[in-house]
């Protein structure tokens, strides 16, 4: 760490998870710290380099450094990142960012970092030990979820069952918090899966980089989540320093002319706008039960969804006729989408959401109502959050004994939010106000990043 007359400048290096939602999220931080004047190093494979690109706003003081991805048996020759593969093969490049290790080390002792950010290598804490600098387990979505399982990371090698997570552990802030018996099988399965090299499940190697990691950094402010924070803070030990709201910057790109123009012939707020993220492929009969959830609405909507499994395209599983009674009204789109930019225009008045971190930052800053449709293991206690805690969002509701939604259920969740007289669409909509209003007050951001960067020093110095 050097210093001049106005800042300690600091040397830090970031080597998020390989999954475009980590990436981007890691990335953002690291502007802010470039924004600052600090020197930033950030690791990333190199096809992902030229999506990132623009993204780097401060090029003079944010170094991108491409780390090549090891050939693993079973990972598809060129595979960078979850985005790359089927979500079965993930625990793979998990493996193949393990075998970076000795590039990684290389790396740093060339670039004599003060703290390294990372998530899953739950190594780096080692290195930090060895080699002199902090190594911070950067939580890239609300602490929340980590807090609910965050007595079983304690315990060295426990795993816990469906039963244990169906309700939230002592203490646990909100004890509204709970999980469906199918929610807590999805969880409960994943934490056991083996995850990278060694054997490591996830549960395992979340577990190792909880307890070595010397602090904690969280996408988060004390107004919304300060009780979890101290939840978190009092099992661990160990600081949790926030980052604040971390507000996605407005793309400098235009909407396609083809999405701006069929939005454009709809009146203010009137459009639903669906997407469950790059990486969600539903299954058949929840992909046909959403876009007839959607169609039943009566609304128009605009649906950005991978095909479901085993599937090549949305057109092959669109149920018989859909395609033709939507025709005017409802778009599905199989690629990528401007997601910001579609849910900045005038247009669209719902966000139906898969309950991702990125696309949760987005939603709460943006003007339109929320839907919340979580999909995976990280996603479930997001949704209860927004739902039940700060009463943002409505969620699809979900048979209890299978986890399934209906289209019925998709029609009501989002006539609760956009129908007028809907008591609940109001109370929605005073909730949703009033947090956008706080996370896009003035100053607020800058304070937050001013103490993080205090934090870090006073880490660094420790």
């Amino acid at each position: 760490m050097s210093q001049n007359k106005d800042n300690q400048i600091l040397n830090v290096t970031f080597y998020p998870w390989f999954a475009l939602g980590h990436l981007t999220s890691f990335l953002r931080l690291a502007n802010k710290l470039a924004e600052r004047g600090h020197n930033v190093s950030y690791f990333l494979p190199p096809k992902t380099q030229s999506k990132l690109a623009s993204h780097n706003h401060y090029p003079t003081h944010l170094t991108f450094i491409p780390i090549p991805v090891p050939p693993v048996e079973g990972l598809p020759p060129g595979a960078e990142t979850t985005n790359d593969v089927p979500a079965s093969l993930g625990p793979l490049i998990m493996t193949a960012m393990d075998m970076t290790r000795d590039t990684i080390e290389s790396h740093l002792v060339r670039l004599k970092p003060d703290i390294v950010f990372y998530d899953f290598t739950c190594w780096m804490p080692e290195l930090g030990r060895k080699h002199g600098f902090k190594a911070m387990h950067y939580i890239t979505a609300y602490i929340a979820r980590y807090a609910y399982l965050a007595p079983y990371k304690k315990i060295p090698g426990y795993h816990p069952n469906a039963d244990d997570l169906l309700t939230p552990p002592p203490e646990f802030p909100s004890q509204s918090i709970r999980m469906l018996p199918q929610e807590a099988e999805i969880i409960a399965g994943a934490l056991k899966t083996p995850f990278g090299l060694g054997g490591l499940t996830l549960a395992e190697r979340l577990g190792v980089s909880f307890r070595e990691c010397d602090a904690f950094g969280v996408k988060t402010c004390a107004e919304m989540e300060g009780e979890y924070c101290k939840f978190f803070e009092k099992i661990f030990g160990k600081p949790v320093l926030l980052a604040g709201p971390m507000v996605p910057k407005r793309p400098s790109s235009e909407l396609d002319n083809y999405f701006d123009d069929w939005l454009n012939s709809f009146r203010t707020s009137s459009v639903i706008y669906c997407a469950l993220g790059s990486e969600c492929a539903l299954n058949l009969n929840q992909f046909q039960e959403l876009v007839l959830g959607l169609e039943l609405t009566g609304r128009p909507f605009l649906a950005a969804l991978k095909p479901p499994m085993n599937y090549q395209t949305i057109e092959s599983a669109l149920p018989e006729g859909l395609a033709e009674r939507i025709k005017g009204r409802g778009l599905i789109h199989g690629g990528w989408v401007q997601q910001q930019l579609i849910l900045q225009h005038p247009s669209v008045g719902c966000f139906i959401t898969h309950c991702g971190a990125g696309s949760l930052s987005e939603a709460m800053v943006s003007e339109c109502q929320v839907v919340l449709m979580p999909q995976a293991i990280d996603q479930f206690i997001s949704a209860r959050m927004m739902s039940l805690e700060w009463k943002v969002g409505v969620e699809v509701e979900k048979r209890k004994n299978y986890g399934l939604f209906t289209k019925e259920a998709v029609h009501k969740a989002v006539s609760l939010v956009m129908e007028e007289d809907s008591e609940v669409g109001r109370d929605v909509r005073a909730n949703h106000a009033k947090w956008r209003e706080f996370i896009l007050t003035e100053g607020l951001e800058d304070s937050y990043i001013s103490s993080f960067i205090q934090s870090l020093q006073q880490l660094i110095g420790s």
